[in-house]
């Protein structure tokens, strides 16, 4: 597995992550529990927050739906947190994998390992042997 360095840009793009959360988290509702932060090849930065219900809808959803609506189509690396996580950081569910891999095949995670260690992998290290939409 290839492990990217994790830069001051990557530290930063956590904080608006922890920030974002911050300021809409919804104790007692869970409404807002995880926020995501994006940064796309250009340099700008997304973020968001899941919004829960009974079709509820993930923060890395948020935030790539907020940067396609912006048009933005370049993606770098994401990251989603929970203050509550072990070193606040936590993975991509598997529909959010499957997303990213569609979205962005060369888009780099930010998360905590097994160990609890901040690692930054590309998305396929996460889903190997994902679907595409390509036909063959």
């Amino acid at each position: 597995m290839k492990l990217y360095e994790i830069t001051d840009e990557d530290r930063e793009l956590i904080e608006i992550a922890l920030d974002v959360l911050e300021r809409n988290f919804d104790d007692g509702i869970y409404n807002h529990t995880v926020g995501a932060a994006l940064r796309c090849k250009n340099g700008k930065i997304y973020k968001g927050v899941n919004c829960d219900g009974i079709h509820g809808s993930c923060a890395e959803y948020i935030t790539i739906g907020s940067a396609i609506s912006a048009g933005e189509r370049e993606f770098d690396t994401i990251v989603a947190a929970h203050d509550k996580a072990h070193n606040s950081l936590v993975p991509p569910c598997g529909n959010c994998r499957q997303m990213l891999i569609n979205y962005s095949p060369n888009i780099k995670v930010i998360l905590n390992n097994e160990d609890g260690e901040m690692v930054k992998l590309h998305i396929k290290e996460l889903l190997p042997l994902s679907f595409t939409n390509i036909i063959c």
